[in-house]
């Protein structure tokens, strides 16, 4: 074990992979000598060589059609868009190409070794091009999954899975964690099953779910609402697609409430698909209404970025709303 931050983690899982195939790739902006804006690919090039990880131009459309093609040869291939703000001008690539690979042949070829890292998310003042979560937009499309980690320790292990995974992974970091969350880290290889989320506390009156950066949130929330005996169960969703929807019913028929917390928009967010799903196999078991706690239906603002993002007292107010209804 040793103390790593997400970053370190993250660059850990990366250079077990590179090791482990002689064919794996990484590019991206950046990503070569720089390290990536974040430094998550530091030292990588040194150890693998500049036909192996290397910068492209700056065109995230060529980013994504080139990994879907070196990709459909089997390589392992791992590549970075720099912000996920940056990621829509290859949107295309990802939901008409790296999505569908598979269903248009027949299983006859595939995509299934790409991943695709990407920070996300607010809490470094980037204001409205280097703060969204746009992991909504992707979970539409069937095809491809969709990773969240919420620290260190679950970044390497679910990096890992992603990579080694048969799928294509959109693998989402929470940028504000970079550095800021800490934790112990097996130095050697190990994963974390995809698609399985995670009861990080249990709880008897409310169940809160979150993933990556809020997951945080939620928990400052929980303390706080034990000051006024509220027990809270706690899990982190950790893989938006496919996402545990048995995991989570079974806590909310435990409680008989559920709060769904968030940063992207609250329209048309993640949280209103679980939000409904769970309702639907829920129902005659739920106390209270499902309760979600988002971010606001504006562009990401730069100096009103606090007023904007759900935070604990946010989240503490629907938990103590939910309960006394």
């Amino acid at each position: 074990m040793a103390q790593m931050n997400m970053l370190q983690a993250i660059n850990s899982a990366l250079d077990i992979s590179m090791a482990e195939h002689p064919n794996a790739c990484i590019f991206g902006e950046d990503v070569g000598h720089f390290g990536g804006v974040f430094r998550a690919t530091s030292g990588l090039q040194e150890r693998y060589g500049r036909h192996r990880v290397f910068n492209t131009p700056l065109t995230e459309q060529g980013i994504l059609g080139f990994a879907n093609g070196l990709a459909a040869f089997g390589a392992p291939t791992i590549a970075e868009i720099q912000f996920a703000d940056y990621i829509f001008p290859a949107f295309d690539q990802i939901v008409n190409e790296t999505a569908k690979f598979r269903y248009r042949s027949g299983n006859e070829f595939n995509v299934g070794k790409l991943t695709i890292r990407t920070p996300y998310g607010g809490g470094i003042a980037g204001g409205l091009y280097h703060s969204q979560s746009p992991e909504a937009y992707f979970a539409h499309t069937p095809g491809i999954k969709i990773v969240v980690p919420r620290n260190p320790h679950q970044a390497k292990g679910l990096l890992r899975a992603a990579i080694l995974d048969d799928n294509p992974v959109l693998f989402f970091e929470p940028k504000r964690l970079y550095r800021a969350s800490i934790g112990e880290v097996p130095t050697e290889d190990y994963t974390i099953e995809l698609g399985k989320a995670e009861v990080v506390k249990e709880g008897k009156d409310v169940t809160l779910l979150a993933w990556g950066a809020q997951m945080e949130i939620i928990e400052q929330a929980a303390k706080l609402a034990e000051q006024d005996g509220i027990s809270c169960e706690i899990i982190d969703l950790r893989s938006i697609l496919p996402w545990d929807r048995e995991t989570v019913a079974q806590s909310v028929i435990k409680t008989g409430r559920l709060v769904v917390s968030h940063e992207a928009p609250i329209t048309n967010g993640f949280g209103a698909e679980i939000a409904a799903t769970i309702q639907q196999h829920c129902f005659l078991h739920l106390e209270a209404p499902i309760l979600r706690v988002c971010g606001l239906d504006t562009p990401y603002p730069l100096a009103l970025e606090k007023e904007y993002v759900p935070d604990a007292l946010k989240v503490l107010s629907a938990i103590k709303q939910s309960v006394s209804f």
